[in-house]
């Protein structure tokens, strides 16, 4: 139970840097995993980056050492910061959350916000 909304995209020249926010309506911390994944059209959705409620973070191979993943636990947001942005990172990115329920059935349950565009002009 938890509603997602995304902001930050747009269009930036390759080379350049975007900060996409995600903000929750409930507390981060709460939250086992949060994280940014991306569709380009055609292909199928693929993740981006995750992060913990304790701090573990995790990214796609091809954005290591460009983005970060942080979050604002006051603020119940997580952002991605993206540095040097390729033509190949264009995709609508989306905010995701994963739950899981209480003992002792731990149903995984996803959440995703709306989605934001980002495309990068080469």
């Amino acid at each position: 139970q938890v509603q997602l909304v995304e902001s930050g995209g747009g269009l930036v020249q390759a080379g350049g840097s975007l900060r996409l926010s995600c903000a929750a309506s409930r507390s981060i911390a709460s939250i086992y995993t949060m994280g940014w994944f991306r569709q380009a059209p055609g292909k199928e959705r693929e993740l981006v980056a995750t992060t913990t409620a304790h701090g573990t973070t995790n990214y796609a191979d091809s954005v290591k050492g460009r983005f970060a993943i942080s979050r604002d636990n006051a603020e119940n947001t997580v952002y991605l910061q993206m540095n040097s942005l390729k033509a190949e990172d264009t995709a609508v990115y989306y905010c995701n959350a994963v739950l899981f329920a209480a003992p002792p059935i731990y149903a995984r349950t996803d959440y995703w916000g709306q989605g934001t565009q980002v495309t990068v002009s080469s």
